[in-house]
């Protein structure tokens, strides 16, 4: 009697006998997941957290850094009338405290610390401020990431060689390297319109948005036979997946990323003054 079917090999035996194929470079283990996915032992989300995390440990805080010119700062001089409705406009939780200048950081205002304020109790920022932590740009994503677990820290400013601030760095961001874009204040509700204007004559836009009608909203005239969407005419724009704070000229609009993961964009603001030339943004 034939019992074959009764020695059918788990999901995890399966698994298991793929792994063991000892794959000897990135690209072979990569590889291997992706054979996994075929055969369906893992599903998409699953294989794109492993793609993730294997990105991250190889990633260097340079590369998804928030840059200094888009960092939104707090400065100690000003008074709290004037910085408050600026930490409710932008609705950070966590804000640099600068002395001056950016190269001058000297702490981290959180947000929630203001409701101090609100209560008529006594309010000093500067003892409200917690310790600013910096970081080199060369560090590698995945030993960032250990050391945000480890001291508790969600924010770090980033360095240059020459010791210059050169932008700042959330836990947020390198968790988006795993697990893809997390909501922010950035990102849109499901059931708001894809095309928002800020009052300001710029437009917060999704990336899916499609050139129809983003052509509709701004007069403008982009062709759709090379791609259907806001981010796919982006994408081809700047040549490659930009991050988060870079600028592509197009159309005499500047595009900035707002919001954007190791895979896709999510959301951009579009600007009618064009910046000089295709650049992302410069500290």
């Amino acid at each position: 009697m034939d019992d074959s079917g009764s020695t059918k090999p788990t999901l995890l035996e399966r698994l298991s006998t793929m792994l063991l194929r000892e794959p000897e470079d990135r690209e072979q283990l990569i590889e291997l997941l992706h054979s996994a996915f075929e055969r369906n032992l893992l599903d998409a989300d699953a294989l794109s957290m492993m793609e993730g995390v294997i990105l991250v440990s190889e990633q260097q805080v340079r590369e998804i850094m928030i840059p200094r010119a888009q960092m939104d700062v707090i400065d100690i001089s000003e008074p709290p009338e004037k910085f408050i409705p600026f930490v409710i406009e932008t609705a950070h939780s966590r804000f640099p405290v600068i002395d001056g200048n950016k190269d001058n950081i000297i702490g981290i205002l959180l947000a929630k610390d203001l409701l101090r304020y609100y209560a008529g109790e006594e309010f000093n920022v500067r003892d409200m401020l917690r310790p600013a932590v910096f970081v080199p740009e060369s560090k590698r994503l995945n030993v960032l990431l250990r050391d945000f677990r480890g001291n508790r820290n969600h924010i770090a400013l980033v360095v240059d060689e020459y010791g210059g601030v050169c932008g700042m760095v959330t836990i947020e961001d390198v968790l988006e390297q795993i697990v893809g874009d997390i909501e922010d204040e950035y990102d849109f509700d499901e059931d708001e319109d894809n095309l928002i204007p800020d009052g300001k004559g710029n437009w917060r836009v999704k990336a899916t948005t499609k050139i129809a009608d983003f052509n509709e909203a701004l007069g403008t005239s982009f062709s759709d036979e090379e791609y259907d969407t806001v981010g796919g005419m982006v994408l081809k724009a700047a040549g490659q997946l930009p991050k988060r704070g870079d600028r592509i000229v197009s159309g005499g609009l500047t595009f900035t990323v707002l919001r954007a993961d190791s895979r896709r964009l999510h959301s951009l603001l579009v600007e009618r003054k064009p910046v000089k030339q295709e650049s992302k943004s410069s500290p």
